[in-house]
């Protein structure tokens, strides 16, 4: 019970340091980057992904099985972002144990080079785990990383891994041991993005309407000949 409590308040510290790391990168960005992110993305994305799947469980010999995924990503921030996502997989043990199951997850993400076309991105968040036709549920925490490109202005490709601890000892069928049951996932993806163009022109015309400020208080400043 205290290792858990300790694993929750480690969660909110980390996700509290997110939060304010993307804030605070906010604040510096320059006039240039004001619509970057808005050139090679957007604030909404729609993702598909397709990978692996694995268990680490009560038992041995843990096998790799099919995962998808499907996700919808809302940007608050060119910086941050809130994803929600339905994943579809399996979880194996040769010859021994094989069940599929569902998860329906939100994250915080943190994308950390939001106006380059390349950019490592992490995150963490809660989310529902069960298995087909909801035989078993338990609540899960759940967290990762991953490299994204776009590729072309508002298509991307990524690659991803997250480790995903739940809040059950019997997702295998066998109880036993001093902790719960975990499970890994790793996948690539394309993130498809859309919306901000409202945005964009927004930042637009503010970046254009201190460029004409400041032209005219140098104009002033200027002494006359």
């Amino acid at each position: 019970m205290i290792a858990q409590q300790t694993r929750h308040s480690l969660l909110i510290l980390v996700v509290c340091l997110i939060v304010q790391k993307s804030f605070c990168q906010e604040q510096i960005e320059t006039p240039e980057l004001k619509t970057e992110f808005y050139n090679l993305r957007g604030t909404n994305a729609f993702d598909v992904a397709l990978g692996t799947s694995v268990i680490n469980g009560d038992l041995v010999d843990p096998q790799f099985e099919i995962y998808s995924h499907f996700g919808y990503k809302r940007h608050l921030t060119p910086h941050l972002a809130l994803d929600f996502g339905y994943h579809k997989f399996n979880l194996a043990y040769i010859d021994l144990y094989n069940e599929g199951f569902m998860s329906f997850d939100i994250n915080i993400e943190l994308l950390l080079s939001p106006h380059q076309r390349f950019s490592p991105f992490i995150f963490m968040g809660a989310g529902y785990n069960a298995s087909n036709h909801f035989k078993e549920t338990a609540n899960k925490l759940q967290g990762g990383a991953g490299l994204e490109c776009v590729v072309s202005n508002q298509f991307a490709v990524k690659l991803y891994t997250d480790y995903n601890y739940i809040g059950s000892d019997t997702l295998d069928g066998l109880e036993a041991g001093g902790g719960d049951d975990t499970y890994f996932r790793i996948a690539f993806g394309v993130n498809f993005y859309f919306g901000g163009a409202d945005v964009k022109a927004k930042r637009a015309k503010g970046n254009a309407t201190v460029i004409e400020t400041n032209s005219l208080t140098d104009d002033k400043n200027r002494p006359k000949l």
